[in-house]
């Protein structure tokens, strides 16, 4: 069994050396690519103001998170989730950024690198030179992502799991060949018909037939089976 979380986080801005904090982060399990329905979710309050230009992204204003939990809080929840397995991100340095940040002021280890699983990496290999943001993936890949008016972590997290499972190879990376139902082989059919006895009807080319015959092979120079017989006659010859 492989298992991986597919992760998402949303801030008040883009660098927290600066100061900026998570707000939401959300992930949902993959057991051998496929979904679950095992999901963590939660919405953080930042302790700081959510700029204006971050709240359009996101929709989230400090005033709807005061009442939240403190990242302190939430850290070993989100952590017993994860566990030790892979995590999925798109763009995955710079939510790692952040939650080594978070981790770290909590009094936590960080997440090991290792782990890391970047799609925005996997997508550039596959699509070089193409839009390669989540948005152009599922247009791609034909994946319905009409609710996203707004980021979200929660719904991007789910895009991003069929995002991934499409860069891997598909719905059908294996091609599920050991879960197919087995088809038996059909039964000999037995015919109850008694045989019929046919007549033999030999072909016997007239004299004059047998002549024009001869005379064709005449006019051809040095055939290939006058050799392989062995005596390198012209056959009629």
């Amino acid at each position: 069994m492989s298992r991986a979380l597919v992760l998402d986080t949303e801030t008040t801005g883009f660098d927290p050396a600066t100061g900026d904090r998570v707000l939401e982060v959300a992930a949902v399990e993959l057991v051998n690519l496929v979904p679950t329905g095992l999901f963590y979710h939660q919405l953080i309050d930042p302790e700081r103001e959510v700029p204006e230009e971050a709240a359009k992204v996101h929709g989230f204003t400090w005033d709807m998170l005061r009442d939240k939990p403190k990242f302190a809080e939430i850290a070993p929840a989100l952590l017993a989730f994860l566990g030790d397995d892979p995590v999925v991100a798109h763009n995955a340095p710079f939510d790692f950024a952040f939650l080594d940040f978070e981790l770290k002021k909590a009094g936590h280890p960080v997440i090991d690198r290792a782990r890391m699983v970047d799609t925005l990496v996997l997508a550039k290999k596959r699509f070089p030179g193409l839009p390669n943001s989540l948005d152009a993936l599922c247009r791609r890949y034909g994946i319905d992502n009409s609710m996203r008016t707004a980021h979200n972590a929660l719904l991007d997290v789910q895009l991003l799991a069929q995002v991934y499972l499409e860069l891997m190879g598909g719905k059908q990376p294996d091609l599920a060949l050991a879960s197919a139902p087995r088809v038996a082989a059909p039964a000999a059919i037995e015919l109850d018909a008694a045989p019929v006895a046919r007549a033999p009807r030999p072909v016997v080319p007239s004299e004059a037939e047998i002549a024009a015959h001869t005379a064709f092979l005449g006019k051809l120079k040095d055939p290939v089976w006058a050799t392989l017989l062995g005596g390198g006659e012209k056959p009629g010859g």
